[in-house]
């Protein structure tokens, strides 16, 4: 249902791409998306096949009295769809939002990891 909401309310807003920084480390790839003023409740990630969906729905509460000088902090839908590919353990995948951020950590499979091989000295 709220895919449906959201989905009407971006023909009427602007929906803008998050800023997004990528770190691989230690067998875990990292994003971080700048989403602000996005709540939990306005937001929904969703992963099918080789697709990652991020949606998300800032609402911006308008001012009561006197006349805007100016008015720049608008409604906004957040939308970026990136495709992962089958390194990516799908069960190992942890969002979390905190001051307008959100993390996905997203594990790579255990047999798809760099190791070391050990050289045995004769």
């Amino acid at each position: 249902m709220a895919d449906k909401n959201l989905q009407k309310r971006s023909e009427t807003r602007p929906t803008v791409r998050a800023c997004c920084d990528v770190l691989e480390n230690d067998g875990e790839i990292t994003l971080k998306l700048e989403m602000p003023g996005v709540t939990k409740d306005g937001l929904n990630v969703n992963i099918d096949g080789d697709q990652l969906e991020i949606r998300g729905m800032r609402d911006v509460k308008r001012l009561e009295g006197g006349n805007y000088l100016i008015h720049e902090i608008r409604e906004a839908d957040f939308y970026q769809v990136y495709t992962i590919d089958e390194t990516i353990d799908r069960n190992k995948i942890d969002a979390s939002l905190k001051h307008g951020i959100l993390t996905l950590k997203l594990g790579v499979k255990e047999s798809q990891k760099p190791r070391k091989i050990e050289i045995a000295a004769k």
